[in-house]
């Protein structure tokens, strides 16, 4: 039944029509040549590299690093296991 449901509905979206999305295409551009393909590394090479780092994004980085760092301090300092579940836990071992 959900097989013969999930065809149907596969079936009847399959008779839509695809959307005209507003693209026109000119008659040279349609029988316009494919542009040449060229290797990417020279292209890679002649890119200028961007260099955004501002002081405000260092001072943002710094204090989350600083953050972060704080708060596994605070992890490594606490005990998951209470002092009660620790001790019950030895005696099973022993």
């Amino acid at each position: 039944m959900r097989a013969a449901l999930f065809l149907t509905c596969l079936a009847l979206a399959a008779c839509d029509q695809a959307p005209d999305l507003g693209i026109d295409v000119s008659p040279a551009l349609a029988g316009a040549d494919y542009p040449a393909l060229v290797p990417l590394d020279p292209l890679l090479a002649t890119r200028t590299p961007v260099n955004d780092t501002t002081e405000a994004t260092t001072r943002s980085l710094q204090a989350r690093v600083a953050a972060l760092q704080s708060r596994a301090r605070a992890l490594r300092a606490r005990s998951v296991v209470d002092p009660a579940t620790r001790a019950r836990l030895r005696n099973g071992l022993r």
